[in-house]
Parts: structure tokens; C-alpha cells; sequence
């Protein structure tokens, strides 16, 4: 009798995360294939030299695709490899930089899981036959519902917030089950290249390069003024809105007291930086916003949590639908630095139930 194994496509990223993960599925008995994705071409898209992180014979793409090649001749597994450039650059480098032009704070990642990772890539793995797909991320799938990863740490369902129920369909989450120390140790134990290799940091495609020259090679800089919000007196020069966030202390450059001063806002028709000075809760903190382009899960109750950004606790909401389809979420406490642009992410206890992107703070 000829037994059938599940076929799994496991997004190989050249990364610890992603060859524990085919790992785990090889343990379970699935049928493994790897398939990286090239989502970036550096040699076009901006200079990688000068990282002294980085081989700088062989852009950082190619590092990753060689460290995945190595991870799956060792597993015995098949490597693919598919060129998602012109989608990436069109959903989700686009998406970025008209973000930055409205003076918001995009989250290119959350963007890629949905049009790339959890779309794309997914296509393309049925093409090789996938029962299933698969990546590293820290999350778990429960009965069809999207959970968070065990380790409080690296869960990363903040990011995966913006990917259909139905693209969820079929995909597995082995390392979810595991915290970072035990996926490298897994790692270490099978001699894997990638076992000790450093976490990706920052913005997908910027990654350690330096945010403020990568963005000069797209928008144009516009300086301008920066204002005490208080005062009216005009304090300095910046070199362009989009290189500031809501909250920010450092890099302000203008003069001794800037460690005392933060940006509390951002007018983009007339090019002024305003800064404050004092208790940053009469500026930064907020206790309601409108909620955006809503991606569901699962039934959204009137009282639930949210986080505002991937690093941050859960705040306790109140959720109203508004007759535009968006949504009030109110958060009476007040929470500060919440942003125009950020994701804003709901859940049930370990529970992800989707989220949306925010479009007013008040």
C-alpha cells in the first residue's frame, strides 16, 4: 500500500526561524520543499557596502538564498526559488513611500505577509503541489483561528494581522510552539549555517542600512522649519517630515536642550516639525481613534484588547462600528504616541482577531 505524505512549502528565508521550521515538519512526516523568495534586488534598489555584517562580494539577497541552499542540502530537502520584485515593489515598496508622503508611519511588513508571503508565494507553492505552506513566523493556527507564539518575545501575529481568513487556510506555524532560545539550540543541534545567524532588524528591504540615505535615492527632501509648539519660536532646520516620528527625542539636532524636547506633530501643507517641551501626556497621549481597511478573523466584541505597535502591551479598548464601515476604538486610559498609519491589532486573549490601520487620532 502506497502511503501519501502531506506535501508542505515552507518559505525558506536563509534564516534560523524558517529551517527549524522544515525541521519540525520533516519530524512530523510531512513531505518537505523549500522555496525562497527574492523580494528585493539590492544592486538596483539602493547600496548594501559598508555593513561590515555583510559579505560585501555578494549582496545580502544572495547571502540568504546561499544560507537557505546550505540549510536544505543538509535537511535533504528541495530548494525553489521564485523572483517577486516588480510584485513587491508594487504592493508593498509603493504602498511605503506614499505612506511617507501623507506624513504616516507605514508597516511595509504587515503588507507583505498579506500581498507577498501569504498571497504570492502561496500561489506559487500550489504550483509545486503544496498540501499546506508554511513559515517562521511565531504564531500558531488553533481550529482556524490565529493565536500568538508561545514566546511572548518574538510573537509576530502584529504583523500577520492584515492576512485573510482564507489565506490562512493551510498553513502551519511550527516554530509558534517554541520560544527563540529553543529554535536555536533545535538549530545548533543539527550543525544548521543558520543556527548562530544574526535576527534580520528594521525595515524589510532598508534592514541595517541607514534609514535616511535609503530614502533620499525615492523622496525628494524637503527642509524646513522646526517650531516650539508652546512658543512659536522657530528652533532649527529639519531635513524633511518623513524622517521623523510622532514621540521622537533623538536626532533632532538643535542645540543642548534637544534631549529635553520631542516631536508632537507634523504639518505637511506647511512643512513645519513642531516640538514640545514638558510632560509628554499633553501632547502624545490620545484616547480615541478611527480604524481603517479592517481585516477580520473572527467576531470582534465591543470590549476586547489592541496593541498600536508590535512592541507594546495590550491596551484594553472599546470598539464601535461607524456607518463608513470603519471603526472607534476608544481607549479611556489613554495610550501615547498612537499614530496615523500604525496598525492596529485586536485581541482576545492569545487570540489575534484581525485589525486595521489607523486613520485618525483624537
Amino acid at each position: 500500500m502506497v502511503i501519501y505524505m502531506k506535501k508542505v512549502v515552507v518559505g525558506m528565508s536563509g534564516g534560523v526561524d524558517s529551517s527549524v521550521a522544515a525541521i519540525l515538519l520533516q519530524k512530523a512526516g510531512y513531505e518537505v520543499i523549500g522555496l525562497f523568495m527574492r523580494n528585493w534586488d539590492t544592486s538596483v534598489n539602493g547600496d548594501f557596502l559598508g555593513n561590515p555584517d555583510l559579505n560585501n562580494d555578494i549582496c545580502p539577497q544572495e547571502q540568504d538564498y546561499n544560507d537557505a541552499l546550505k540549510v536544505c542540502e543538509k535537511l535533504g530537502i528541495e530548494l525553489h526559488r521564485v523572483d517577486f520584485v516588480k510584485e513587491y515593489w508594487d504592493y508593498v515598496f509603493t504602498y511605503f513611500l506614499d505612506e511617507l508622503k501623507k506624513g504616516r508611519t507605514p508597516n511595509p511588513d504587515i503588507m507583505c505577509n498579506k500581498y507577498i508571503k501569504f498571497d504570492m508565494f502561496a500561489k506559487e507553492a500550489v504550483k509545486l503541489g503544496a498540501d499546506y505552506i508554511s513559515t517562521g513566523h511565531y504564531a500558531r493556527m488553533i481550529d482556524g483561528k490565529l493565536y500568538r507564539g508561545i514566546d511572548d518575545n518574538k510573537d509576530q501575529t502584529y504583523f500577520l494581522s492584515q492576512v485573510s481568513k482564507k489565506q490562512l487556510e493551510n498553513v502551519l506555524f511550527p516554530v509558534g510552539e517554541l520560544t527563540k532560545s529553543e529554535v536555536r539550540r533545535i538549530a545548533s543541534e543539527y550543525g544548521l549555517i543558520t543556527a548562530d545567524k544574526k535576527d534580520s532588524t528594521g525595515i524589510c528591504f532598508i534592514g541595517e542600512r541607514n534609514f535616511k540615505k535609503f530614502l533620499e535615492n525615492y523622496l525628494p527632501n524637503t527642509p524646513g522649519d522646526i517650531v516650539n509648539i508652546d512658543t512659536g519660536e522657530i528652533l532649527g532646520k529639519h531635513t524633511g517630515l518623513m524622517y521623523y516620528t510622532i514621540g521622537q527625542r533623538r536626532g533632532l539636532n538643535i542645540g543642548g536642550t534637544q534631549d529635553r524636547l520631542f516631536v508632537c506633530k507634523k504639518d505637511l501643507d506647511c512643512n513645519i516639525l513642531y516640538v514640545a517641551m514638558g510632560d509628554e501626556n499633553n501632547y502624545l497621549v490620545s484616547y480615541e481613534c478611527i480604524v481603517e481597511d479592517i481585516n477580520l478573523l473572527d467576531e470582534l466584541p465591543n470590549e476586547c484588547t489592541a496593541k498600536f505597535r508590535y512592541r507594546q502591551s495590550d491596551n484594553e479598548v472599546f470598539v464601535s462600528k461607524l456607518e463608513d464601515g470603519n471603526l472607534l476604538v476608544k481607549y479611556p486610559q489613554g495610550v501615547k504616541s498612537v499614530t496615523p498609519g500604525q496598525a492596529c491589532v485586536f485581541y482576545n486573549g492569545d487570540e489575534c482577531l484581525g485589525g486595521g490601520s489607523i486613520r485618525e487620532v483624537r
